[in-house]
């Protein structure tokens, strides 16, 4: 960088020049303009014709004009100059404008240094009103510069390309014409000597020149070879992944070593579509970029012959190419092209390496593994891209690419696929792309599908549930997917993992029983079953590690972010798109065996309300006992011997307020039970009560008494009058008659309870208590709320000792008392519990459930 001369204001008002020492340069501003008939001189500065005033009024004393503090006579100090200016605008702590042809903001901007290198541009009208910021006419500089936002942002000017950035200069008008060309020197970053007395046209050569040695290196022309699209696979519309492009763009610019970037993630997920961009929009930076397919050794042995005749025909001088016979050896052509790569001044290549999927790793027993390392460069420079369904591949820098998490990437996928534009808002379209869960195979897939067709978005959504696979086998090819369609993409994958894991695959088919969400090895722990593959995944923690980690590295299978929170270890999930795939392909075939498989693991996980954390696993495991149930109902289970998994799956529904999924479980447990064993087996007793208590919840009394009856009547035969079982029944009458309104009834009914329940747990069990604030429910119905209090008291005092402030028993309790201190007047007590309760029903089971919904509503009663 050339010494820099600064003009100084002094306190008096006097403008004097300063030139600092090298390495203490101050804190200066730049004054520039527009032109007028004449250029700004330093008379005029002395003649009162200055702006630095403004800078003074900033607190910079120094500044610099650039027809002022250059001496433009001497050929060497401009050359210099112009060769340093970018760097003197950038490192101004700020640049005003003085915009000397308008007295409002829409003009011409013609210098591109004082909009994009400083941080801190102010724009002055004619007569000195400021007219806004950089950052504030950001709109209207693009507008009229066509200068990018992110590059007026102070974006790195390497990501823009040679043309875009060549661009932002058309419109700019200089005195000396040359001077269009030279005025681009900083913004490429490059260093040439001004050549006056020159046509423009010979002025931007020189410049290309200039820019692409920087790029490619000094003897680009001996090494560069043109791109060839023919050899890219094709692509659809690229949307997003800016960030993924920057990130590789970063790692692959150093050109004083070997740099590679691994692109890794589920087939369909866009690593072609990523390379393919990134080659497109840096190819200024590279001599040459090829595309190798990379699929088996002998395609890539293909993709070596076809550089060769690339390289050829854009180099036929290349003599080391040029002595090998292409079409019989295709060893030696291997060979022959890494020595061309391997020159030592043929640094600025590209190789993409597409469809690496079947990598040479431990444990790969596949004979057609590929060996990458033999056809990778033996020297330490050039840039390489590979991509790769497997997470093992250890060549270079890891991406992993993911799915589009912007709903707004996947409905632009999709309106580019299908032609149909004004989406955004659309609800249907946003239904479906988030059905489709930001994976752009299934969302081009969907596009192409929609783009033949008059199905709406709604229609197509319904039908991708329904008739997936048909969908799909019906759907138009896509040339941009090299497995071309949705339903077949994963096949390869999917072969490969059974070939190194027959526990991994069978998993992976168990799956589509399942949720798509949350699975962990607990939930398989107790699994019945007599194959030995299960029998493994569930004895041994590590063996069902082995198989997921498997499914991890093949990108079908990621953590699941929604259990972070939940209790137990961390679980795993498919996408969406990879689930409907398991269910429709791999499981083509309904397989009984492994949705009872599958039922059974959920059931013998449900927990029982006395148990630790007993919510937080239900509601775990809700998900799946949701899926189990659609099968129940849809009559696609064995159900013989099943009836203990209703009961489970009943019970679980019942907790957690889902009372008509839950009434189903129980009456298919009853059915179950009753065929099996007899209508009056005492079994099925509990099953009829938990039917009362369900039906009390949901309001159909006349029913709820009917099981309460069955059931009482059962347990007196069976165990006497006296039983705890017969007790819990008398008590869920009790509650029934209360909610009849037959109160008296009810009243004899507690009181028989109570004093059963005293006699054989003692007066202060949980269950005695439960007695107790039933009594309080029935004295404030009947108006007695002294007698109310009293018993309310004596269940809090209780439950509290035995169960905790926070347990759902003691916060129902609570939330009674609350009730009744609003019936009192004690209004304070009551908003005091009120709020006690809220918080403990928010925390313990979530806003949106029924108990912490109905805290206030009315008294309150465990269902079972």
């Amino acid at each position: 960088m050339s010494l820099i001369r600064l003009l100084q204001r002094k306190p008096d008002g006097e403008i004097v020049f300063h030139e600092p020492s090298s390495g203490e340069v101050p804190a200066y501003a730049i004054l520039s303009h527009t032109w007028g008939e004449e250029e700004v001189i330093y008379q005029d500065l002395k003649k009162g014709k200055d702006k630095s005033k403004t800078a003074v009024v900033d607190g910079l004393e120094f500044f610099w004009v650039d027809t002022c503090c250059i001496d433009k006579k001497n050929a060497v100090e401009l050359g210099a100059a112009i060769n340093s200016m970018y760097r003197w605008y950038k490192n101004a702590t700020r640049c005003y404008v003085y915009l000397s042809d308008v007295s409002k903001p829409d003009t011409r901007l013609d210098d591109q240094r004082e909009l994009i290198a400083p941080r801190l541009v102010d724009f002055f009208s004619l007569e000195g009103r400021r007219l806004g910021s950089k950052s504030s006419l950001e709109s209207k500089i693009y507008e009229i510069t066509g200068i990018a936002n992110k590059a007026l942002q102070g974006d790195t000017l390497s990501n823009f390309s040679i043309k875009e950035r060549r661009s932002w200069a058309e419109h700019r008008n200089t005195t000396i014409e040359e001077d269009e060309a030279y005025c681009l020197i900083g913004i490429f970053d490059v260093s040439m000597v001004p050549n006056y007395g020159k046509t423009k046209d010979q002025a931007f050569r020189r410049l290309e020149d200039e820019i692409y040695r920087l790029y490619k290196g000094v003897d680009f022309e001996q090494f560069a070879v043109g791109l060839n699209l023919v050899s890219f696979p094709e692509a659809t519309q690229f949307v997003a992944r800016e960030q993924e492009l920057l990130k590789m763009h970063e790692l692959l610019q150093d050109y004083s070593s070997r740099s590679c970037v691994v692109l890794h993630g589920l087939g369909g997920i866009g690593k072609t579509q990523l390379a393919i961009v990134y080659a497109k929009r840096y190819k200024e930076k590279y001599t040459a970029i090829f595309w190798l397919n990379a699929n088996n050794e002998n395609s890539l042995k293909l993709s070596f012959q076809d550089i060769a005749q690339q390289v050829l025909r854009s180099q036929p001088s290349t003599s080391i190419l040029s002595s090998v016979d292409q079409d019989k050896d295709l060893d030696q052509v291997v060979s022959i092209v890494k020595a061309w790569l391997d020159f030592v001044r043929n640094t600025r290549w590209l190789m993409i390496y597409d469809n690496f999927d079947n990598p040479k790793t431990p444990g790969n027993p596949d004979n057609s593994v590929v060996d990458i390392r033999q056809f990778l460069s033996r020297a330490d420079h050039g840039s390489i891209i590979i991509t790769t369904r497997s997470s093992q591949v250890r060549q270079g820098t890891r991406l992993h690419i993911q799915k589009l998490l912007d709903i707004k990437e996947g409905l632009e996928i999709m309106s580019n696929m299908s032609g149909c534009r004004g989406i955004e808002n659309d609800p249907d379209a946003i239904a479906l792309v988030k059905e489709l869960d930001g994976l752009p195979l299934a969302l081009s897939t969907a596009g192409a599908y929609l783009e033949h067709v008059t199905t709406s978005f709604s229609d197509y959504l319904r039908l991708y549930k329904v008739l997936w696979l048909k969908l799909q086998t019906t759907s138009p090819l896509l040339d941009s997917y090299e497995d071309r369609a949705l339903h077949t993409t994963w096949q390869i994958t999917f072969d490969r993992i059974q070939q190194r894991n027959e526990a991994s695959a069978k998993l992976l088919k168990l799956w589509a029983y399942f949720d798509r969400q949350d699975l962990w090895f607990d939930l398989l722990r107790y699994a019945r079953s007599t194959d030995k593959w299960i029998q493994k995944l569930a004895k041994d923690e590590l063996n069902f590690n082995e198989a997921i980690i498997l499914l991890c590295n093949f990108g079908l299978v990621n953590l699941d972010p929604s259990s972070q929170q939940q209790v137990g270890p961390r679980g795993y999930s498919l996408y969406s798109c990879v689930h409907s795939w398991t269910v429709f392909v791999l499981n083509k075939e309904w397989d009984k065996s492994l949705a009872r498989l599958a039922l059974t693991c959920v059931a013998l996980q449900v927990p029982g309300t006395d148990e630790k954390d007993w919510w937080l696993l239900q509601r775990r495991l809700l998900q799946h006992t949701t899926r189990q149930s659609v099968f129940v109902v849809n009559g696609k289970l064995d159900i013989d011997g099943l009836d203990w998994a209703f009961y489970s799956l009943g019970n679980l529904f019942t907790d957690q307020g889902k009372l008509a999924e839950a009434e189903k479980m129980y009456l298919q447990a009853l059915q179950g039970k009753e065929e099996a064993l007899g209508p009056d087996h005492l079994l099925i007793l509990d099953t009829v009560n938990n039917l009362g208590n369900l039906y009390t919840g949901q309001g159909k009394l006349a029913e709820a008494e009917k099981m309460y009856l069955q059931a009482l009547q059962g347990y007196k035969e069976a165990f006497g009058p006296d039983n705890i079982s017969t007790l819990i029944t008398v008590n869920n009458l009790g509650n029934l008659y209360t909610d009849q309104g037959k109160l008296a009834k009810a009243e004899k009914i507690y009181l028989q309870a109570l004093q059963g329940k005293e006699e054989a747990l003692g007066p202060d069990h949980s269950s005695t208590l439960d007695i107790v604030n039933n009594l309080g429910n029935l004295y404030k119905s009947q108006g007695k709320l002294a007698e109310a209090e009293k018993m309310y008291l004596r269940a809090l005092q209780g439950i509290e000792e035995a169960l905790g402030p926070d347990h759902i028993s003691t916060l129902l309790t609570v939330s009674n008392l609350g009730l009744l201190y609003a019936n009192q007047g004690k209004l304070a007590e009551a908003e005091k519990m009120y709020l006690r309760a809220l918080q403990g029903y928010e925390e313990a089971l979530g806003p949106d459930h029924t108990s912490t919904l109905c805290t206030v509503s009315k008294p309150r009663q465990p269902l079972r």
